[in-house]
């Protein structure tokens, strides 16, 4: 598996070769689409992040002391952005997840490209993840 900062940089390259906003969100949308099945019975309020405002359910489980996250959303958008943040962050330890400092959304732009509201969805959506990390450390 490739560290966590050569993730990040990928994803900044990935995101470096749009130049208008809308192919990058059509980007997004397309990472949406790669999620696997999310179940209709996790679809609960446990695993809802709250504080987003479209529904975004983020589930977990430990597998070799890494996360595992799986995850779904009602909007497409939001969907993608949820994505983008397990395709980092699932398969890694608490304590790399832990460490980083999430500042890849601000390199590629996307936290001054979101609405306001999708904005503080994706503070929640990272404090979520950070939260289960610290459960699991």
């Amino acid at each position: 598996m490739v560290t966590l900062a050569e993730a990040e940089n990928a994803i900044i390259e990935e995101f470096s070769m749009y130049d208008e906003w809308l192919d990058k969100y059509e980007y997004l949308i397309e990472l949406g689409k790669s999620l696997k099945d999310y179940p209709e019975t996790s679809k609960t309020d446990e695993k809802l992040i709250k504080g987003c405002q479209s529904r975004v359910w983020l589930d977990h489980k430990m597998e070799d002391g890494k996360v595992v996250f799986n995850a779904d959303s009602d909007a497409i958008i939001t969907k993608g952005i949820i994505s983008l943040l397990i395709g980092l962050y699932s398969g890694r330890t608490p304590q790399e997840i832990l460490s980083s400092d999430f500042s890849v959304v601000e390199k590629i732009g996307l936290k001054e490209n979101l609405s306001p509201t999708r904005a503080n969805g994706l503070v929640s959506m990272i404090g979520k993840i950070k939260e289960i990390a610290l459960q699991n450390a």
